[in-house]
Order: structure tokens, then C-alpha cells, then sequence
């Protein structure tokens, strides 16, 4: 990409807002409301402070003076409270900017006419004036809506305005126009030098067209920044909350194959014969009991430290150990994880006196099955589609433990390794256990399970 290209896209290409998902120019509009506020309270702020210069400035004799300052502000005044109020409950339409634009520029001129009348002095006496320096004020203030062309319109405004002012000035009294080619003379006197004039008009502009390209760099920003934190929002829902955080605030990029081995706890939990129950559901009844069902699993899950791994239709697999962010939780994750399990059957001997879908859930029982040891926890798949997950034997073991309830006619199934682990890390729960040895179904060798019940 050249130099051209690149500044135009940049600088000068406007945002293509008619394409944007609703939800993103919804928070676009949030924001660009907010700034108009803020511009209208420093408009507020500049008509104070110019009431406050008025009252403090020395007035002439009051038989020869020319007053109309007092009346333009209290208009300016009352337009602007009007403005800040209309900005407040609801969004200012373009055309109503553009008459602000044209009401300041026409204003803070108008004051400045007004000095050489009320000071007596040649028309020249404007051009000296202090004053001006406001006009980069009211330009500024259009930076805050982020659209470049209500800069260019201020900017526009103004540059037209001192012009005007130097052909009032200069042909006011065509007998004396009093222009001069020193600078000196410019300076220590009331006469005028174009070129100065000139060199002003040119400032306005090129300050106009920096702050427009810069406004408009900041608006393609802002677009481009709302759609990745709509786009973000959107897809961490699919996340648990502490992957999803943990991937936003990641300093390295998120490669497949990339991952760490821990020492962590594996948590299955699944309904018994949800799919015979499903039988007798519509399709939308379905998706409304699992969303029941997880509704009450994963915050229990998710208060004691553990992560969302996946979803399997009807069952849930968590993880203990694997949030890096949190320490405390890392460091007792066997005694997390079971305080999670226990949780969890203490909730559910109370569904069967809710209503709805939990109701009829409960009638069939909960399976889980928890296991540990070191397994390796990081990105699979391609380039473009990734999933965070977990690797290892204690996975395997933990999702054949929950299918090993059905078996036994238990509720909670526990290797006796993560449960050992969960007491020596301080974990008090009130469930019964009793050990035993146990062929496990896709295992090869008997295990030491431990059996767990309220």
C-alpha cells in the first residue's frame, strides 16, 4: 500500500455505517451522545466565561457607548441551556449542529464588530483583537461528535467569517483602509496587513483539515473498536467467563498446539435418560429444560472455581485448576472440586419440588463423576477455528466415572487419588464416602473409586 492509499484509507475514507450490525451503531450512538453533552456543557462554560470578561472589562463613558454584548449572551445563553437540555433526552439532529455551528461563529464576529464601535475605535481595531483565538474553540468543540463534517463546517464558517471581517474592515471606509506593508507598523498600530490577515484565514484551514483527518481516523477507530467489543461480547459467550478473560488479556496470540500441563480436578455431571425424557418434548421444550437445568449447575459450578469446559448436550464437564488468573482457586482445586459436587447434590434433592422441566429431570437422578492429575490444558484445532480444552486421563476417567453411576446406582463417583488430594487440601464436606475397587468400563485396569453420597 503506498502513501496515498494508505492516508486516504486512513485519514480521509469515512466509516461505512449503513453495514454495521444494530447492536454497534447502537453503542456508536451511546457514545457520540455522551461527547454532544460534553460539547454542550463547554459551550455553557464559554458563554460564563464571557459573561465574566464582559463584566470585568473597563466600559466606556455609558452616553457614547455601544452595548449589544449583554443581549447577545443572554441569547447565547438561553440557546445553550436549551442545547445541553435537548442533548440530554435526546439526540440532536445534524441540522440543528450546523445551526449551532453558524449561531457561534455568527455570535463571537458579532462581539467583535462590536469592540471598535464600543471602544470607539477604527474598524481596524477587530482585526487585533484577542478574541479570535475562540474560533479554535467552537472548531474544537465539533471534534467531540467524531463526524469530520462538522469540523469542516466550523472550519469553514470560520475562515469565511475572518474574510468577511477583513472586507468589512477594509471597506468600511474607503477613504482610509488603512493597509500598510509594515510589519512593524502593523503591529504598534491600528493598520492592517494582509498578509497577516491571510496567514490567520490559513491557519483556520489547516487546523480544520488536521483535526477533520484526525476526527475521521478517530471515528474509523471507534467503528472498528465497537464491532470488535460487540464481536467479543457475542463470542465469550460461548466462553466460559475466565477463558474468555483470560484469552482478551492474553499478551501472546492464541495458537493451536499451544498449552500447558497441570495439576487440575475434571468435574462430569449428566442427566440420567435425558433423551427418553426429551422424546416427549417439542424441540423447543428441549433447548427450555437444558437451559433449566444448566441455569442452576453452572453458577454452582463456577462459584467454586471451576471452568466451563463444554456443554455435551445434556452433560456438563468443568474443570478445577486450570484459571491461572485466580491462584487460591488453583491451589485447592481437588478440595473446589468436590465442594462443587457436593453443591450441586444438595441442589438438585430439591428439584423435584420445583415446577416445570426440573421437576421431571429430577425424577431420572444426576450422574458425576470426578477425577484428576496432571492434564494439558490449551488450543486445538486450525488457524481459524480453535477451542480451548483439556487433555489428558483424568478427562477420560472423570466422563467414564459419571457413566459408571448407572452401573452402580450411585449419584457421585470419585478416583480416589483426587478425593485423597481434595482432603489433604482442607476439604470438611458432609458426604458419606465408602471405598471400593471397581472395573470401570474402557479401563483397562481395576480403580480405586470412591463412592459419595449425601
Amino acid at each position: 500500500m503506498n502513501f496515498i492509499s494508505y492516508f486516504v484509507e486512513n485519514f480521509l475514507h469515512a466509516p461505512d455505517r449503513t453495514k454495521l450490525p444494530r447492536r454497534v451503531t447502537a453503542a456508536i450512538h451511546e457514545r457520540e451522545r455522551a461527547n454532544e453533552v460534553l460539547a454542550r456543557i463547554i459551550q455553557l462554560a464559554i458563554v460564563l466565561l464571557f459573561g465574566f470578561i464582559y463584566v470585568i472589562s473597563p466600559k466606556t463613558s455609558p452616553a457614547e457607548a455601544f452595548y449589544p454584548v449583554p443581549y447577545v449572551l443572554s441569547i447565547y445563553l438561553i440557546l445553550s441551556v436549551i442545547g445541553f437540555i435537548w442533548a440530554l433526552k435526546r439526540t440532536i439532529p445534524d441540522w440543528a449542529i450546523y445551526g449551532s455551528i453558524l449561531f457561534d461563529f455568527t455570535l463571537l464576529y458579532g462581539l467583535m464588530v462590536s469592540f471598535h464601535l464600543q471602544y470607539m475605535q477604527p474598524a481596524s481595531f477587530i482585526l487585533k483583537a484577542p478574541t479570535l483565538l475562540y474560533v479554535f474553540i467552537f472548531i474544537g468543540l465539533r471534534v467531540l461528535r467524531l463526524e469530520s463534517k462538522f469540523v469542516v463546517s466550523a472550519g469553514m464558517a470560520a475562515a469565511s467569517g475572518w474574510l468577511a471581517m477583513i472586507i468589512y474592515v477594509t471597506t468600511l471606509d474607503p477613504s482610509d483602509n488603512m493597509l500598510t506593508r509594515s510589519y512593524v507598523e502593523y503591529l504598534t498600530s491600528n493598520s492592517i496587513l494582509i498578509g497577516a490577515e491571510v496567514d490567520k484565514i490559513m491557519t483556520i484551514v489547516f487546523v480544520t483539515l488536521i483535526l477533520a483527518a484526525a476526527v475521521n481516523a478517530s471515528s474509523n477507530l471507534l467503528v472498528t473498536a465497537a464491532t470488535e467489543k460487540s464481536a467479543a461480547q457475542a463470542l465469550s459467550r460461548f466462553f466460559d467467563t475466565s477463558v474468555a478473560s483470560g484469552i482478551r488479556d492474553n499478551s501472546e496470540e492464541l495458537i493451536a498446539g499451544r498449552g500447558v500441563s497441570v495439576e487440575a480436578a475434571v468435574l462430569n455431571v449428566d442427566i440420567r435418560d435425558f433423551t427418553k425424557i426429551a422424546n416427549d418434548m417439542d424441540a423447543s421444550r428441549v433447548m427450555d429444560a437444558l437451559s433449566s437445568y444448566q441455569s442452576r449447575i453452572v453458577p454452582i459450578i463456577q462459584n467454586n472455581g471451576g471452568i466451563i469446559d463444554k456443554f455435551m448436550g445434556d452433560g456438563i464437564m468443568a474443570t478445577f485448576g486450570t484459571n491461572s488468573s485466580d491462584k487460591d482457586f488453583e491451589a485447592k482445586y481437588a478440595a473446589a472440586a468436590m465442594s462443587a459436587a457436593e453443591d450441586i447434590l444438595n441442589d438438585f434433592k430439591i428439584w423435584a419440588d420445583e415446577d416445570g422441566d426440573l421437576k421431571n429431570i429430577a425424577r431420572s437422578g444426576i450422574g458425576i463423576g470426578l477425577a484428576g492429575g496432571a492434564i494439558a490444558h490449551g488450543a486445538v484445532g486450525q488457524s481459524d477455528r480453535l477451542e480451548m480444552t483439556v487433555i489428558g486421563s483424568a478427562v477420560n476417567l472423570s466422563a467414564k466415572l459419571e457413566k459408571h453411576n448407572k452401573i452402580l446406582g450411585t449419584a457421585f463417583l470419585a478416583a480416589r487419588n483426587i478425593y485423597d488430594t481434595a482432603i489433604d487440601q482442607g476439604y470438611e464436606g458432609k458426604l458419606q464416602a465408602s471405598l471400593e475397587t471397581s472395573m470401570i468400563e474402557g479401563v483397562p485396569e481395576p480403580q480405586d473409586i470412591v463412592v459419595l453420597k449425601l
